[in-house]
This record gives structure tokens, sequence and C-alpha cells, in this order.
């Protein structure tokens, strides 16, 4: 649909005999919950008090949490709706702290995750006049979230709030913008508080998928000898993994999975290839290269998966499946394009589709699984990423556990080692790929999901871009568990340093500047260590209230891991790793996977 700025006043305005006078501010907080918002997480400021001293009127219904940074507070109410599928709410108050969401909301429009977030502004009198903390939110935003509002006369707020809530969860999910000036949330009136939504032209609801389209796909299915099934994040945002697995069960066809979709297929199930893409499993790349037919279900044809395009899935029929029909024939041309609710076509498969004959294919899958394990040196007498999050996965396995991660080298392994049987449990900054996301998406979780356990697989470099969230967790009572991997390298950039650069650092070093590694070329073996460990993040995490400890040795991790478990706050366990280790399989960008490096 159209963005438009919304600043003309809604029929719908018009008051009940019954209408309670109200505020803009206490109007807004009672549209959150009737809407059905239990949590939010917002920082305030001078265009946004009006609406906190409202919260303070609405505590028993919804609980507010203070972040220590907005961007911190848009991160955890991403936490919250990536784990719960309902909306996560943001507010900031105008200029910095409304510019402090952009990067959360350019996320989560990438991800397609539900999100509201409401900005202050300045008085709608002072708008255009460059006034004190004055951005113009709107216009900032409008290539980044599904839909913005731009609030100048309080008749039309009842109306906005449903639709914003409407739209952010309707179709292809996202993050919808509001923004409220002060005089705006100052000014009192009776109205309608639930008023007919306007939404001309937007049609969420994609047309029921025509049985003949189904009889297609199922007779593609049939003649095909070396079918996948290719699924993505949309499976798990259409609450589709069950009838994904049915279908799995059913038609005998392996599977493979995006970042986005880990968790909508069990990885102990036989037909699972894992994940595929740039650092996902060989197995899984080579059996799209292999394959005949290419089932696509709620998937965008990312280049991180497809690598050079053209040639991925080259031999391959494609059917792809979307809620969204831009992302049809967007990236790869699609031999029978489906426009539709990947749930629901599932469903109509499941009613007709039978077990294929393709014995030969299957052991093929199996074949390759079994001569391309993802792997790492066991022999080695410290502790490597991948050790330490395979057995973190081997300690929580029958815990109701939840994994956020950062972004970089960590983000990799954690998809790679880490086994998620279900679905919402796996946290990830995938389509923006945001350093920082880590530590503020488990605080939402944690708060969503308060009986659970809620780990934050992080890098030292992500971590500190959000470190200042260990506070929201002690004086939350948010018991969040950080599981730093500390290379003190920003690993990611160094495996391209290493691979591409001719080892040359520039800039990747996180220590003081008069090491070696600082700069020049580096001639450090694969299990260096960095000589010098800083900051000190076990004082740092002891100094925000939270518990901690070191871990270096191979023969202390598991007893180190459930005491950070067992631990009855927020903990920090401070991984020490090597610096050298690279993330493998790796198809290096623009390339096919007969470029792959195994070693």
């Amino acid at each position: 649909m159209s963005t438009v700025d919304s600043d003309s006043s809604a029929t719908s305005g018009s008051k009940p005999a019954d209408a309670p006078v109200m505020n803009g501010a206490d109007i807004l907080v009672k549209s959150l919950v009737d809407q059905g918002v239990d949590t939010l997480f917002a920082y305030p400021g001078g265009c946004s008090m009006p609406m906190h001293q409202s919260l303070t009127r609405f505590g028993v219904d919804l609980r507010t949490i203070l972040p220590r940074h907005e961007q911190g507070g848009a991160f955890a109410a991403q936490g919250y709706a990536r784990s719960t599928g309902k909306v996560g709410v943001a507010m900031a108050t105008s200029g910095p702290g409304a510019t402090n969401l952009v990067t959360a909301i350019a996320d989560a429009k990438l991800d397609s995750i539900p999100m509201v977030c409401i900005t202050g502004q300045v008085p709608t009198g002072m708008i255009g006049s460059d006034a004190f903390q004055e951005t113009p939110m709107a216009e900032i935003c409008r290539g980044i979230t599904k839909h913005h509002y731009l609030v100048t006369d309080l008749a039309d707020l009842p109306r906005i709030m449903k639709e914003a809530f409407h739209i952010a969860t309707t179709g292809r999910p996202g993050p919808v913008l509001v923004d409220m000036p002060k005089d705006v949330q100052l000014t009192t009136a009776e109205l309608d508080l639930d008023p007919e939504m306007d939404l001309p032209g937007y049609e969420p609801t994609p047309p029921e998928i025509p049985s003949e389209t189904i009889r297609q796909i199922n007779a593609a299915i049939k003649l095909s000898r070396r079918p996948v099934i290719y699924a993505g994040g949309g499976i798990i945002l259409g609450n589709a993994s069950e009838e994904l697995r049915q279908f799995i069960r059913q038609s005998g066809i392996p599977v493979v999975t995006t970042i986005m979709g880990i968790g909508a297929v069990d990885p102990a199930d036989p037909l699972s290839m894992d994940w595929l893409g740039m650092h996902g499993s060989a197995y899984a790349n080579y059996a799209v290269r292999d394959c005949d037919l290419l089932i696509a279900l709620g998937v965008r044809f990312d280049d991180r998966v497809t690598g050079k395009v053209e040639a991925f899935a080259k031999d391959a029929k494609i059917i792809h499946v979307d809620i969204d029909g831009s992302e049809l024939n967007k990236n790869k041309e699609a031999h029978i394009p489906v426009r539709g609710d990947v749930k629901r076509f599932l469903v109509q498969m499941n009613e007709i589709v039978q077990h294929c004959e393709i014995d030969p294919w299957r052991d093929h899958c199996s074949e390759l699984k079994a001569k391309y394990p993802l792997t790492y040196d066991d022999s080695f007498d410290g502790i490597l990423q991948q050790h330490a999050i395979k057995t973190l996965s081997d300690v929580t396995a029958d815990m109701n556990t939840y994994i956020s991660v950062g972004v970089g080298q960590h983000q990799m392994w954690a998809a790679q080692f880490y086994k998620f049987r279900r679905p919402r449990t796996f946290m990830s900054s995938s389509g923006l790929g945001t350093m920082g996301f880590g530590l503020p998406a488990a605080m939402g979780v944690q708060a969503a999901h308060p009986d659970a356990l809620v780990i934050d697989i992080d890098g030292d470099g992500s971590f500190q871009m959000n470190i200042q969230e260990l506070a929201t967790c002690f004086c939350e009572e948010l018991p969040v568990k950080v599981f730093l991997l500390n290379n003190q390298h920003l690993g990611m950039v160094v495996q391209w340093e290493d691979r591409f650069m001719d080892r040359n650092r520039a800039h990747t070093y996180l220590g003081p500047i008069h090491h070696d590694e600082a700069k020049g070329k580096s001639d450090a073996d694969r299990f260096e260590y960095a000589k010098e460990r800083y900051p000190n993040f076990v004082q740092i995490a002891k100094g925000y209230g939270c518990g901690a400890a070191t871990v270096r040795k191979k023969a202390d991790l598991e007893s180190a891991i459930r005491e950070m478990i067992e631990y009855k706050g927020p903990f920090l366990l401070d991984v020490e790793v090597p610096y050298q280790e690279h993330v493998l399989p790796m198809i290096p960008g623009g390339h096919t996977v007969d470029d792959i490096i195994l070693e």
C-alpha cells in the first residue's frame, strides 16, 4: 500500500453519547491496552512526557520497561514480537530519541517483524521550524516502515492506532510508525475509541489459491525425481511450522531452511538438511544445486542464500509461494508463482499430497549429510566457539530455552551448532545484520516469557554496541544470560581479511592500538589468543549488578554454563576463545556452491 501521512480529520472521530473526555496521551495508551498490549519499551523525553504520565495511570494493565537506549528498547520490542508473534511496541521522544529507533525499525522491516513505534514530536505549530529536538520522522522512516503516521488532529488518533496494529500484523508483517506532536498529546476531546478503519486499497489477505493451482503443483511433485523444500521466515511468521512438518512427513521430500526459518523443522528429522546459504551446511547447498524441483515457501531468494542468483537451483523447476506478491519473480523467476498464505497453502497440499517415490534422491541427500558434516577441531585443548555453542546446546536441550544472537561469526556458529527444535526460539537480525541486537532482543524475550531460560549468544564486538542494557536486565528483573564468545576482534571481518585481503588488519582488533594485531599484516597462528583482555567484562557486568564469571579451560566449560543457568538474576559468562577460527563452510559473495570453501 502507499504510505501517506494522516493529517486530516476523520469522520469516524465523531463522539458517541457516552464518550469520556480524555487527552491525546490517554487515548493513545488506552488504545494500546485495547489492542492487547501488555508490555512496551519506552524511554522518556520532553516531547513524550505526557504519554509517560499516561502510562503511569494504566500501569496495572500495561508494563512499561525502561531501556537504557532507545535502540535497545526497539530491539527488545522485536524480541518480544519475534518470540510471541504479537506486536512489539517501543516509544521514544522527539529528535535524537526518535532517530535512535531508526536502525531497529529498518531491521524489523527487512525481517517482517510486527512492531509499532511511537515517537514524540514537537508541537504542530513548530513543525518545520527546526525547533529544538525536531526531526521529520515520517519522512525519515518512509522507506523503512510498512506504514507511517504523523498525527496532527486528535480526532484521527483512535482510528490511527487501530489501523497501526492492523497493518503491522496483517499480510506480510512489518513496523508502523506513529509520530505524536506534544500538543496533540495534551489536547482533550470526547471521541469514539473504536472507530471504523479507513484503509482504501489495502488488501492484506491474499485470494484463495485456486484448486487448479494446487493440482498443478501436486502434479509437478509427482513428476519430480529430486525435489527439495526451501522454507523461510514466512513459515514461522505465518505460524505454519506444524503444517510444514506434516507436509514433509506426507511427501517424504527433503527440506532446507533459511536462517529466518530455523526452528520450523526439527533438526533431528532425517529429511532435514538444515539451513543453506553463505555459511549454511554444504549438504543443504549441494541438495539445492542438484534438485529438479524447488518448493520455495515464505522466502525471498536473498543474496546471502542464492549467491550468484542465475546459477541458484539452475536446473530446477521453481514453485514460489509468498503472501507478498512483490516478492514473486523479484530476485528469481518462478515457474509457478503463487501469492497466498503459506499456512493455507500447506493445509490444501496436505489434503492431497502423497509420499514421493524418490528413494534414490533421499539416499543421495543422506549421503551428502554424511560426507559433509558440520565439524570443528575437537582436539584443541582450549575452547573453540563451535564447541562452546554445542556444549551449551547439549546442556540446555531439555530446558525451555530461547536464544538471541548478535551479528558476526558467533551468529553463524549458533545457527550451525545449537539445535533449535521449536519455532520462535532463535532471534537473529538476519536481513539487516545489526550488531548490538542480541542483548536487547533477549530482554524482550525474557519479558514475554518470564519463566523461560533466555540466553544471548554474543561476540565482544556486537555485545558492546548495547552493553548498557545490562542495567535494564538488572533493574527490571530480567534474568537474561549472556554467553559471550570473547575473541577481542571483529571476527567475521577478520575472516574476510584473512581470505580476501592478504591478512591485512584494518581496524578489526578491539584492544589497545599498541598491539601488533591493531594494524598491518597478521601472521597469527590458527589458535592464537589475544594477549591482553580488554575490557574486563566481568567487572563491567558486576558493576551493573549482574553475576559474572570467566572461563578459558575446556574442562571447566560445562560447569561454568551450569553456574550461569542456575544464577537467579542476569549473568554474563565471558568465554575466552581464539580469534583466528573461521566460519565454514563459506560461499564467497556473488559465487556459487561450486566455489564453496570447506576448510
